[in-house]
């Protein structure tokens, strides 16, 4: 199982509308990008109080990154923000 694909995974346990979540990767050398989509009721769970379960999220993938030299930038993307 790729990155991408475990990270939808444990971000549609989280929301009320899986159906509405997506991930995109992008890859750049020894860099990875992910932006993660809901629907706009569901970002507040993806972020947390104070941000915490989106910490959670940036640190298991910047932990198995680490492992294999590389990096991982994990953005939530609010579309409430236009």
């Amino acid at each position: 199982m790729n990155d991408g694909v475990l990270l939808e995974s444990l971000v549609r346990r989280l929301v009320s509308r899986p159906d509405a979540v997506t991930v995109q990767a992008r890859y750049e050398d020894n860099t990875t990008y992910f932006l993660v989509t809901t629907a706009p009721e569901d970002v507040g769970k993806v972020i947390g109080k104070k941000g915490r379960t989106a910490d959670a999220l940036r640190h298991v993938f910047m932990a198995v990154a680490a492992q294999e030299n590389r990096r991982v930038f994990l953005d939530i993307l609010n579309p409430n923000e236009g």
